[in-house]
């Protein structure tokens, strides 16, 4: 038998890599059902749909490297029952309102998002055991400027230590501030009930600082654990993560775990200045480069504030923020 003399039918050609054309598109996604991250526990998300039905969800494919944290509003697909079986998936992230972010230390330029959504941050600080630390409460401060919240300062502990310093050094720098003790028909938990009514709120502050309690005082039923200052003054971390929390009457209140120190590696002097628009005018016409500290050659914000177009009150609690962005927490 002669051979066969071979023709293209013979070759078998594998086609490279990205010749293949995609046949599959992914799904819209219009009729996803919306909802809200009440708290994360090791990629499951505890969430809360318009009805108010409790469920479980992953994330989706679809989301990509996209984070979810509290307070997020998401869209979401699959078992919607809300039973302890059912498991819905997360499809989409709804763009963001504001933004609390974190990094570990001032060198890491890595955030960490912490809360989203949020309209208030109620820096929490006591007034003894532990010390209070200005320092962590001014980073604090420079946080929720740059994340498009409104601070709101909490004095804890008012049983320990007179207010009056602490209140004093806060009055020039604007921010709102109330007075809590330990009584159970205190004053101060009222009007921080009063005040957080129909908001979404965060309380953040250092460990120890009767964070927790607070909580519990403001939503009675939320059984947060508590703990008690060790005998060098640090406090004990008794939050894990962070979970949002209905308010009674109305509103979220997001408890989030005691931190030892308020990284802001990644935030710049110009966010901060950002929320100063009476001085970021002034600020325009300064040397490329400047600080804005007090005593820097060059700096236009000092001329600017002594011809009346920004109070010298403004600059002063402007300038102390940049210091606590540069200098590095206790």
């Amino acid at each position: 038998m002669s051979p066969r003399e071979l023709d293209e039918d013979d070759v078998r050609i594998r086609p490279g890599r990205g010749s293949r054309p995609r046949t599959r598109t992914r799904p819209a996604h219009d009729d996803a059902s919306a909802a809200d991250v009440l708290s994360v526990d090791r990629g499951r998300y505890r969430l809360r749909t318009a009805e108010g039905t409790l469920l479980t969800a992953v994330r989706a494919r679809e989301l990509g490297r996209r984070g979810v944290v509290v307070g997020d509003r998401v869209a979401i697909v699959g078992d919607l029952a809300g039973g302890p079986d059912s498991l819905a998936r997360i499809v989409r992230l709804e763009p963001r309102t504001s933004l609390l972010r974190r990094t570990p230390d001032d060198s890491d330029p890595v955030e960490r998002a912490v809360v989203a959504n949020a309209e208030v941050l109620v820096v929490v600080t006591a007034l003894a055991d532990p010390v209070p630390r200005p320092r962590l409460v001014d980073r604090c401060l420079v946080a929720a400027y740059d994340g498009g919240l409104v601070p709101l300062l909490c004095l804890t502990k008012s049983d320990l230590a007179d207010p009056a310093e602490l209140l004093s050094l806060y009055e020039p720098l604007g921010v709102e501030a109330i007075v809590t003790g330990p009584g159970d028909d205190d004053p101060g938990v009222a009007a921080l009930h009063e005040r957080l009514q129909g908001l979404t709120s965060v309380l953040f502050g250092q460990s120890g600082v009767g964070k927790s309690t607070l909580v519990n005082r403001l939503v009675p039923d939320a059984f947060r654990a508590v703990g008690e200052v060790t005998g060098v003054g640090k406090g004990r971390h008794t939050s894990s993560s962070a979970v949002a929390l209905p308010l009674p009457g109305g509103g979220t209140v997001v408890d989030t775990p005691g931190v030892r120190s308020f990284g802001l590696g990644a935030v710049t002097a110009d966010r901060v200045l950002a929320a100063f628009p009476d001085l970021a005018e002034g600020a325009a016409t300064c040397p490329p480069g400047c600080t804005h500290h007090e005593g820097v050659i060059g700096c236009a914000l000092d001329e600017w504030a002594a011809d009346g177009r920004a109070s010298e009150a403004r600059l002063i609690s402007l300038r102390r923020l940049l210091q606590a962005l540069a200098a590095q927490d206790d």
